[in-house]
């Protein structure tokens, strides 16, 4: 596996994961989803909001969209979480496209400017792409934690890479209209 095709697994493990967890979500009441709960943020529909927010501001830098910040100002909160589900599945296939059309390995050292408050940092394409997915699966490890304190299971997130494991998950990738692999 060259390091262009860890970047795309990784980015339909994103949308997979998120899917997973999306879908035991949906489950609950908007009451359960917005109860307060100890975290970071105070709420499972705090998590996901911010978990889409920070794709939107960094899928901007990534797409030299322009926006930087403005997307959070403009951010409202999701009061239907069918409406933040498919917001996420949107940013999830846009993150899927950017990694495909990355055309090998030395694109990743390309450059992204990622508009701050006061300054433009400069970082390469791999670094953003990487700080991108940790965020992801840290929050989402806060939610699935919140998650487990409700009367919904916890989905498995784990087990996307494993080929064993295809069985696990090969509906859902389908669905997702992922590679079946």
């Amino acid at each position: 596996m060259n390091t262009l095709s860890a970047f795309r697994s990784m980015a339909q493990n994103n949308a997979w994961s998120n899917h997973r967890l999306h879908r035991a979500c949906a489950e609950l009441t908007f009451a359960d989803l917005t109860a307060e709960r100890t975290s970071f943020f105070p709420s499972i529909e705090k998590t996901l909001t911010h978990i889409l927010h920070v794709d939107w501001y960094y899928l901007d830098a990534l797409e030299r969209g322009g926006r930087g910040l403005a997307i959070f100002a403009g951010a409202e909160p999701f009061t239907d979480f069918a409406a933040l589900r498919q917001a996420q599945r949107e940013a999830d296939r846009r993150l899927i496209a950017y990694c495909d059309q990355l055309s090998d390995d030395a694109a990743l050292d390309g450059d992204v400017q990622i508009l701050r408050k006061d300054h433009v940092q400069v970082e390469r394409v791999g670094s953003v792409l990487l700080h991108l997915f940790v965020h992801q699966i840290h929050h989402r490890g806060q939610a699935h934690a919140m998650l487990a304190g409700t009367r919904v299971k916890p989905p498995q997130l784990d087990e996307f890479f494993m080929a064993e494991e295809l069985p696990l998950r090969e509906a859902e990738l389908r669905e997702l209209g992922l590679p079946v692999r």
